[in-house]
């Protein structure tokens, strides 16, 4: 069972979206969305997907996902554009003079950044991300555009190779969907989820699939909604809406793979939604459900006076049904249910527009302005990847102060972030804390329900450099960095200076004393900083890691050791327009290239090059589908360097008579001539026949050759081409 896979197969038109447009009640700009389309069609005309549709069809599924979280115009034509100056020759500058500065600015935050190198691929991610962030406190509608980008990528991405697979699952899983649920729309966040589970654990997505299967549940959930809603109107509320659900996949998988639960052992996987009126019909409801059926202890947790910090809203309670079965009643509002449901977007929704909502907007955004200001004061940029991995967590603990004031934490807090929580001063003061009235260590991680009482010094206390390792959240650590940054100077610069030279130490790196000091002006320049004492400095108070700061050092002293000496071990090749993948690009030196999915290039192809905004230099094969139109100015001459010796991977795509014997001759050819493997899939063929796409590494062209004459003498293959 997938519940998705109708889903998978859809492929969106732009008549299919203008139809919905124009039959919705709503007062939607038909001739700026027509406009914004024909863009969009014009500038990817000829480009094509993974999967084999026109590469328009993509932004077209993301303007209908749009449409459905009942965004607006701008929205729209934004999501229809999002491709258009990341991926063709048009401008931000066009869409500005074309569709107004707000339309573009949402174009703009969902771009990825362009001109720039980066050292890894963490480090790009970071900086795009934080990119998409400074544009989303601006504008929220940049990550509902983003994340429905995401979503429909994910829905199509049974077209990619295995390892991209998982690549995007993962980014998935650990940015985007904690995202979409830090903005509450829930929906797009539990299919994020259970699709990018998909890709990383098939085995453990398809066991619960069959699990639940085999639950028969709508007769059981039907003959429960029946009884609940009959005894509701009883008691005076005849309108009570019921719902009812199987839990998600994913939230499945957490409990039994995660928590180490049998699947019987889940008391949730029965969920019946009711909706009412009003607050005081909810709590009445409650009541009504508790007489009727055996609430089980510790399952009831009250939402409502306790909301998330994303919005939501509602009762759960856990009951045993007559039959002995376990089952989750959700009880709230409709307010309450379009909020769960569509989270910020219920703004655009429900409103039409934001007036007279803005105002709590900005308040559920502030997460948003607390992740930017943390990450301010660190000059490591794949520290905001972490803060997202560690605030962002979907899992949230309560906790009370002795006063009964509720602080909200991500799940694995310790009493050191629910100090800073409450203030940066009672953080900064703290010795220690009482859990329930006992003495707790400050490691203690808060849970649910706990009352907290920090104990605090005198107000020159100051924390320790430790609880830099200890904090989770990254408000508790950009204050524990701004105390040491303001009040500790010339200890950070003792501190920092004394953690580089045990590095160099380490690492042998022997820098001559008439040279150590522009050495290290250099390197501070490099890291962005005006001064090597900032530098110092910024390494003390934990806004710069020093693990990060060597691989520029020992970049310079490469650099360093070929000036002094020409004969030295590090030899730097002479500037030429060889890029680090063996490419020369003519007219460009020392560019950033990378080589296209759509073609996989491979020494001894003919070759060229295309500039995109923000991944330098494109390379495809000369007979590339996507390279047809060679005349624009941002194609570019390129060719193989002389003497490389890196490895390539590329993709074959294999046709054979007998699936099992393909599978154990090509893998056993493949092993003997040692040809690294990848990646492999199989399906079979409506006429019967068996396909393979096999994914291995070679050297150049005339190894692949060399492979592919090989695999071709194997009796069971029909046919092989290069994917």
């Amino acid at each position: 069972m997938d519940r998705y896979s109708e889903i998978q197969t859809h492929i969106a038109s732009f008549a299919e979206l203008e139809k919905m447009v124009l039959d919705s009640p709503r007062n939607y700009d038909i001739e700026l969305l027509r406009k914004a389309y024909a863009v969009a069609e014009k500038a990817h005309n000829g480009q094509m997907r993974k999967s084999g549709e026109p590469y328009v069809t993509h932004p077209v599924a993301v303007a209908e996902l749009l449409f459905e979280l009942g965004m607006d115009t701008e929205s729209l034509a934004a999501a229809l554009m999002h491709d258009v100056v990341e991926d063709t020759e048009v401008t931000l500058e066009q869409l500005t003079t074309s569709f107004g500065s707000e339309i573009a600015l949402l174009v703009d935050g969902v771009t990825k950044l362009t001109q720039l190198s980066f050292s890894s691929i963490e480090e790009r991610q970071a900086e795009n991300l934080r990119k998409m962030l400074l544009a989303m406190s601006k504008d929220v509608r940049v990550m509902v555009i983003k994340l429905c980008d995401r979503l429909h990528n994910m829905r199509t991405g049974d077209a990619w190779s295995p390892q991209k697979q998982r690549e995007k699952a993962l980014e998935t899983m650990e940015v985007y969907a904690p995202i979409a649920h830090r903005m509450g729309i829930n929906h797009v966040k539990e299919e994020l989820e259970n699709r990018s589970l998909r890709y990383l654990d098939p085995v453990g997505y398809q066991e619960i699939c069959q699990l639940l299967e085999k639950k028969a549940a709508n007769e059981f959930l039907q003959q429960i909604s029946d009884n609940i809603q009959q005894h509701l109107a009883d008691n005076g509320m005849p309108h009570a809406h019921l719902e009812y659900r199987l839990k998600s996949v994913y939230s499945i998988y957490r409990k039994m793979y995660v928590q180490n639960k049998e699947f019987a052992e889940i008391y949730d996987v029965y969920a019946v939604r009711v909706f009412l009126d009003n607050l005081a019909e909810c709590y009445n409801a409650l009541g009504i459900i508790h007489d009727m059926y055996h609430p089980i202890p510790n399952r009831f947790k009250d939402y409502i006076s306790t909301p998330k910090p994303n919005g939501y809203q509602s009762l759960h309670t856990t009951v045993l049904g007559h039959e002995g079965i376990p089952f989750e009643v959700q009880i709230r509002t409709w307010e309450m249910h379009r909020t769960a449901e569509y989270g910020i977007a219920a703004h655009w929704k429900y409103k039409e527009g934001i007036s007279g909502g803005s105002s709590n907007l900005d308040e559920r955004l502030v997460w948003v302005r607390q992740l930017l200001e943390a990450q301010r004061d660190s000059e490591d940029t794949e520290d905001l990847l972490r803060n997202i991995k560690s605030d962002l967590l979907p899992e949230e603990v309560f906790a009370f102060t002795p006063k009964g004031d509720v602080i909200n934490l991500p799940a694995g807090a310790t009493v050191i972030d629910f100090a800073y929580a409450i203030h940066s001063a009672v953080g900064n003061r703290m010795v220690g804390a009482k859990v329930n009235s006992k003495i707790v260590p400050i490691e203690h991680t808060v849970q649910t329900g706990e009352i907290i009482e920090i104990l605090t010094g005198p107000a020159d206390k100051g924390p320790s450099r430790d609880w830099l390792n200890i904090a989770v959240t990254s408000e508790a650590k950009n204050k524990i960095r701004t105390w040491f940054k303001k009040e500790c100077k010339e200890e950070n610069i003792a501190e920092g200076r004394q953690a580089v030279e045990r590095e160099l130490r380490r690492n042998m790196i022997s820098i001559p004393a008439e040279s150590y000091d522009s050495f290290m002006e250099e390197i501070a320049r490099k890291v962005h900083l005006n001064t090597v004492e900032d530098m110092y400095a910024a390494i003390g108070y934990g806004g710069l890691l020093v693990s990060k700061l060597l691989v520029r050092i020992k970049d310079e002293y490469k650099r360093f050791l070929q000036e002094e000496d020409p004969t030295q071990a590090f030899q730097i090749p002479p500037k030429t327009s060889t890029s680090s993948g063996g490419v020369v690009v003519e007219g460009i030196d020392n560019c950033l290239v990378k080589f296209s999915k759509c073609c996989s290039p491979l020494p001894g192809d003919e070759i060229v090059g295309f500039i995109t905004r923000g991944y330098g230099v494109s390379i495809h094969k000369r007979d590339c589908v996507n390279a047809r139109d060679c005349d624009s100015p941002r194609w570019v001459k390129a060719h193989w360097a002389s003497g490389i010796r890196e490895t390539f991977t590329t993709s074959l795509e294999i046709v054979s008579t007998d699936c099992m014997r393909c599978l154990n001759e090509v893998s056993g050819a493949l092993s003997g001539m040692r040809v690294p493997v990848t990646g492999m899939n199989m399906r079979n063929t409506k006429d019967g026949r068996a396909m393979m796409n096999i994914t291995i590494t070679v050297n150049n062209a005339e190894h692949l050759r060399s492979v592919t004459d090989k695999l071709q003498k194997i009796r069971s293959v029909v046919s092989i081409t290069r994917a």
